[in-house]
């Protein structure tokens, strides 16, 4: 048999990843692209290939050689110093609207001891599928963002009584996991400096920090923490984010500022950060997560707002991607 005719044994969408096919004696020999595909996904096609060439006349054995371009995956780190200032949901609403802009991004969750991504992308009960390499599988959202989290890996409301070591080899099984064609993962960090955020930086360095704070001063003072931590590791901070920042009455639209405003900005100036927007205090961003539908995915003004932020964050990627960042 020609190249021409191994091929045409193919079913259409795998024959047209061929990129060469040929008989040597009895052994047909058959290279690939692989490019996009996850590790089962390449199982699965190699095994298809091999399984209907085998059977053509004249060929006893059937050798696939699986070929694709080493994916650069860049790493953002979103963290803050302190618990409950919006972490989770900024990560959420950032992931989906980079994808939107046209970014291929997937998100950790490595709030290993609360991990909220599951139920603010809506696959809570997803199970990760283990790669033939054993390698964790990100796993799908509706949203088009794969996820990664410890909400997958234990019962719903267990709690994790797991010392540091533990922690950091299960935020490298997060990381180190088959993200197929993903090239942006953003951590959602736990709060605090603690074993996460070291083994983070000792063997998963990211190429920049968001920092996001609340605006009054007990919130600022440990993203300022925070932010020590990642310059002592040499990450640059991209920037900071605002959120919770102004309330509109839903009864009379007029704007209040529970937790006051303009901290996080004032902040921002002060240690020359950039500032990259603020994020209201909106019931629809509380029930949009509950809901596992983040603001981010419509144009709604809290989805404007995420959007934003996310665009200075694709500005940065694209600078970085040029060397001027």
């Amino acid at each position: 048999m020609d190249e021409q005719a191994l091929i045409e044994c193919l079913p259409a969408p795998i024959a047209a990843r061929v990129k060469s096919a040929r008989m040597v004696n009895d052994r047909a020999v058959v290279v690939m692209d692989a490019s996009g595909l996850t590790a089962a996904q390449r199982a699965q096609v190699e095994q298809e290939t091999t399984d209907i060439l085998v059977q053509q006349a004249g060929v006893a054995e059937v050798r696939v050689a699986m070929m694709a371009d080493k994916i650069t995956r860049r790493i953002i780190a979103v963290g803050s110093g302190k618990g409950g200032v919006g972490k989770s949901t900024l990560t959420a609403n950032l992931a989906v609207a980079l994808k939107r802009m046209g970014h291929k991004v997937g998100v950790v969750d490595a709030d290993i001891y609360g991990p909220s991504q599951p139920k603010l992308l809506a696959n809570e009960g997803a199970k990760p599928e283990a790669a033939p390499d054993d390698k964790l599988t990100a796993v799908p959202s509706k949203h088009g963002v794969p996820v990664l989290s410890m909400g997958y890996l234990v019962k719903p409301a267990q709690a994790l009584a797991w010392r540091g070591p533990m922690v950091g080899n299960a935020l490298s099984q997060l990381i180190d996991a088959e993200w197929g064609d993903v090239e942006l993962l953003l951590l959602d960090l736990p709060p605090g400096t603690g074993d996460v955020q070291i083994t983070m930086l000792q063997k998963h360095k990211p190429d920049g920090a968001v920092l996001v704070s609340t605006p009054q001063d007990l919130a600022l003072i440990d993203a300022a923490r925070a932010g020590q931590l990642f310059e002592q590791g040499q990450v640059p901070i991209i920037g900071l984010v605002e959120n919770m920042s102004g309330y509109a009455c839903p009864h009379c639209g007029e704007v209040s500022d529970p937790f006051g405003r303009g901290g996080v900005e004032t902040m921002a100036g002060k240690v020359d950060i950039p500032f990259l927007g603020r994020i209201p205090l909106a019931m629809a961003i509380r029930e949009a997560g509950d809901k596992g539908e983040p603001p981010a995915i419509g144009d709604s003004d809290e989805g404007q707002a995420f959007t934003a932020v996310a665009q200075k964050i694709s500005d940065w990627l694209g600078a970085l991607d040029k060397g001027t960042a």
